[in-house]
C-alpha cells in the first residue's frame, strides 16, 4: 500500500471539494482548480477530507495512487494558501522589471526578453534581482519558474544567471596558468 496514498487530505474551512464524471472541482478562499482523475482510482469526499482509494493491487493502480493523492492535496493547499516560487538575478547588468502580467529580463543577450505569464501567475519585482511568482496551482507555477530560468541558466565559472532562492550551484575552477 502507498504510504502517501492512504494517508487522508484534510479539508480546510471555507475550501470545498467535488467530484462529477471523473472531473475534481476544487474551490476556495484564493479560486478554483480543476483536473480530471485517473479511472485507476477512486475518490471519496467528506465534508473534512478526501481520501484516494484503489480498487485493486494492478501495476496501473498502485502507481496512480499516491501520484493522485499529491495532486489533489496540492490542489487543496493551493486554493487555501497558495503557492510561492522565488528566484534570484546574478550578473552585472542583469535585472528583471514587472509590468502588470509582462515580465520584463535584462540577461546580457541584445535585446530585453518580455515574457508574457500565464494566467494565474503572478510575479513581484523585489531590488531588480529578486523575483517572486505566486499562484494557486503547483504545477503550472514550477513550469513558469523553469521556463524563466531556461532563458540564463546559471553558469558554473563566475554563477551569473537565473537560479531558484536556495539552489546550491556547483562552482568549476577556471583555467589555471601555465607553468614553465
Amino acid at each position: 500500500m502507498s504510504r502517501i496514498g492512504k494517508l487522508p487530505i484534510t479539508i480546510p474551512k471555507g475550501v470545498t471539494a467535488a467530484l462529477v464524471e471523473g472531473m475534481l472541482t476544487v474551490k476556495g478562499p484564493r479560486g478554483e482548480l480543476t483536473r480530471l482523475l485517473s479511472s485507476g482510482v477512486a475518490v471519496e469526499i467528506d465534508p473534512t477530507a478526501i481520501r484516494i482509494l484503489r480498487p485493486d493491487d494492478s501495476l496501473q493502480s498502485r502507481s496512480l495512487h499516491g501520484l493522485t493523492r499529491a495532486l489533489v492535496s496540492n490542489m487543496v493547499v493551493g486554493v487555501s494558501q497558495g503557492f510561492l516560487k522565488g528566484m534570484e538575478i546574478q550578473g552585472t547588468g542583469y535585472r528583471a522589471e514587472a509590468q502588470g502580467s509582462i515580465l520584463s529580463l535584462n540577461l546580457g543577450h541584445s535585446h530585453p526578453i518580455q515574457f508574457v505569464l500565464p494566467d494565474g501567475i503572478k510575479a513581484t519585482v523585489e531590488r531588480q534581482t529578486t523575483i517572486r511568482l505566486e499562484g494557486i496551482d503547483k504545477e503550472l507555477l514550477g513550469q513558469t519558474a523553469a521556463k524563466i530560468r531556461a532563458f540564463r541558466p546559471v553558469e558554473p565559472y563566475k554563477g551569473k544567471g537565473v537560479r531558484y532562492i536556495g539552489e546550491r550551484i556547483h562552482r568549476k575552477v577556471g583555467k589555471a596558468g601555465s607553468k614553465k
